[in-house]
């Protein structure tokens, strides 16, 4: 009987055994099939590198439309991008160490966004084959980042975010007929500024407008540019500039505290508190970019891909500023406002 036992205790135990082995394989043969997969995913990633300028408001709209999944994108068709962002909070020396970093790592491409960090991410990649679309420049000939809109050459292409500055100025006209001194406030080191300003010149012929220039090459010099200008101006005008644009709080507070009205060149820029603008879209603009980060990393070459304009479609208004500053807007343009804010 003892005997029988024994037997019977071996036989389960080899069976537990072969039970245990088994698993061990069945977790080893995942392991391994898991394993390759990912190895597999890995290498179909394409790592893409973002350089942010600065955080404001316009820019966060574009970075938001180029991560944002396109319409016509589906689970088929998606390419496998690792992103990776950086915030050079106006500090072009970060925006050039960033971009370093991401040709030393060789990453496959690099998206720009706004002219400052776009002229360091195509100084860094000279002499490699890495790619650059910038998103939201103003002038890409003007800034040197290409040479021909309609044929950039190289390795670098992009989405332009100029606006028209008449339309602009005709609307701030419109509402406030009586101007005589208008102000601006910009860094003359922003080569998108000085295309604007150059186009402000211009069209203040038209209207007989003195330009009253407040210049700045940080945003801690924003609120002291602001207040030089009360007393000396009827209206100030902020353009597309990053560093004027970063630090709006401050104008706007200048501004209410001294009953000057404010307009501004972008629609979130109006959503923050300025009267008023014609403006475009960062969204869109971000959207425009992801579609030829998606071209590029498909296989198209930088070169073939034209610079892209995304129009100005968007008339904005804040109607508490407004309403603070005793402004009243005409209903005819109310009415074809595509964005109101209360």
């Amino acid at each position: 009987m003892n005997a029988y036992r024994d037997i019977k205790k071996n036989r389960v135990t080899r069976s537990r055994a072969f039970k245990v082995t088994s698993l061990g394989l069945i977790i080893l043969v995942l392991t391994l099939v898991l394993g390759l997969t990912s190895a597999c995913n890995n290498k179909n990633e394409k790592k893409v590198g973002i350089i942010l300028t600065s955080s404001h408001t316009a820019l966060e709209s574009a970075r938001t439309g180029l991560l944002d999944h396109l319409p016509e994108e589906d689970s088929d068709t998606r390419i496998n991008i690792k992103w990776v962002l950086r915030d050079a909070e106006g500090d072009m020396s970060i925006a050039k160490s960033t971009a370093g970093e991401f040709v030393k790592e060789q990453f496959d491409l690099i998206v720009s966004i706004a002219t400052p960090a776009s002229q360091k991410a195509v100084e860094a990649v000279q002499n490699t084959d890495i790619p650059v679309v910038f998103i939201a420049v103003t002038d890409p000939v003007e800034a040197g980042l290409v040479d021909n809109w309609d044929e950039p050459g190289g390795q670098v292409t992009g989405v332009c975010d100029i606006a028209a500055v008449e339309p602009q100025i005709d609307l701030l006209m419109e509402i406030i007929p009586e101007t005589e001194n208008l102000g601006v406030i910009y860094n003359p080191k922003e080569p998108n500024s000085k295309v604007q300003i150059a186009m402000l010149y211009d069209i203040a012929e038209k209207y007989r407008l003195t330009v009253v220039e407040a210049t700045v090459d940080s945003t801690m010099n924003v609120p002291d540019a602001a207040r030089s200008l009360v007393g000396e101006v009827d209206v100030i005008w902020v353009p597309t500039d990053n560093t004027a644009i970063a630090a709006f709080q401050s104008i706007l507070n200048v501004c209410l505290g001294n009953y000057i009205p404010v307009f501004a060149s972008d629609v979130d820029t109006v959503e923050e508190g300025a009267i008023g603008a014609y403006g475009t879209d960062y969204y869109v603009v971000g959207q425009q970019g992801r579609k030829i980060v998606l071209r590029i990393l498909s296989g198209e070459e930088p070169a073939d891909i034209p610079i892209e304009m995304v129009p100005v479609t968007k008339l904005a208004f804040n109607m508490q500023t407004a309403e603070r500053m005793g402004i009243t807007i005409p209903q005819e343009l109310l009415d074809q406002a595509t964005h109101i804010f209360e």
